[in-house]
């Protein structure tokens, strides 16, 4: 077996392992409230601007896009619709979360890993305290929350970016664009998006905590967990937009078979 593939296989399980402590200290020695409230505070005070701006960009490039493709069937009242439908399924999520991994991950990476190789981490292990319950779960648990609020701030911000778009690029008003979207917007398209976001919110938190608390080797070290951290969030990223589309797929036509 390729050394490669087996270091893949590695992380993989160490990572899941990472999670798992992170989970068990969670129900057995939780954090302070406080401590999880100042890491949503400062994660979503260091993105809100970006992901909100990124969002309406997305929005914006949609509706461009599908007015180019439906404009030759006559059908530009169902470009809100459309537009609408993709953002917030699939591409929407899938761009916001790419943001985030750079924006969130990295920092939170490097944050982490500094502290490791300051001794930092090693020096609250002395003090009797554990690390995981002190550093690692309230920036976990505070990723998470704020990584699902602000990509659904994300996807908002994409409807009003098209409808932008739409009025200045398409000629449709605002009204007409949203006039189709609960028609083609259903639900389950709203569930299939906001399951993307905790998916995605959940795989930041977990790569980017756990190569920043495994860094080693100084400076270099942090180095190479922030780029690691890049690199795994995104391919994770995608292969998990892969599995959460095959898995509300599927549940949705079950329920629509059921009923």
């Amino acid at each position: 077996m390729p050394k490669l593939l087996i270091d893949v296989i590695d992380d993989v399980g160490n990572c899941l392992l990472f999670v798992r402590e992170v989970m068990f200290t969670a129900l057995t020695s939780p954090c302070s409230f406080a401590s999880i409230c100042e890491q949503i505070w400062t994660v979503t005070l260091q993105s809100l601007p970006t992901t909100a701006l990124a969002g309406f960009f997305v929005g914006a490039i949609m509706t461009v896009q599908f007015t180019l493709q439906i404009t030759t069937f006559g059908a530009l009242g169902y470009l809100g619709g459309l537009s609408t439908s993709g953002t917030v399924r699939e591409v929407g999520p899938l761009l916001i979360a790419f943001l985030l991994s750079g924006k969130v991950g990295a920092f939170t990476s490097a944050e982490l890993g500094t502290m490791q190789v300051t001794e930092q981490i090693d020096a609250i292990r002395c003090l009797g305290a554990n690390p995981i319950q002190e550093i690692i779960l309230p920036r976990y648990l505070g990723i998470i929350i704020s990584s699902f609020f602000l990509l659904a701030v994300g996807l908002v911000m994409s409807i009003f970016g098209g409808m932008l778009l739409g009025l200045v690029f398409s000629g449709i008003n605002p009204e007409e664009y949203v006039r189709h979207i609960p028609t083609i917007v259903n639900k389950f398209s709203v569930a299939n998006g906001m399951f993307k976001c905790l998916v995605f919110a959940f795989l930041l938190a977990s790569i980017c905590t756990y190569k920043g608390y495994s860094a080693r080797g100084g400076a270099k070290g942090v180095g190479r967990a922030v780029v690691s951290t890049a690199v795994l969030t995104m391919v994770g990223i995608v292969v998990f937009d892969w599995l959460t589309s095959l898995i509300t797929d599927t549940a949705m036509n079950v329920v629509l078979g059921n009923s």
